[in-house]
């Protein structure tokens, strides 16, 4: 029973303290960079076409007609 009291308390205190450990900034400075990146966001129209052609995929699989029961 003392451990319980014990674990409870442990995990009131973690949840209360969570908040304002998040808000704590460290002000961390960005790394200089030397050159750009020669992506140029071409990935995502590429990203964009998958998606759609796995949407379509799923709507044609499911609707393929295939009604017939497995079992007898």
């Amino acid at each position: 029973m003392k451990i319980r009291t014990l674990a409870a308390a442990a995990a009131v205190l973690s949840l209360a303290t969570a908040p304002a450990i998040a808000e704590v900034s460290l002000d961390r400075a960005p790394a200089p960079v030397e050159g750009e990146s020669q992506l140029q966001g071409g990935s995502g129209l590429l990203i964009a076409v998958l998606a759609a052609a796995a949407v379509i995929a799923g709507i044609v699989i499911a609707a393929d007609g295939d009604d017939d029961p497995v079992s007898p």
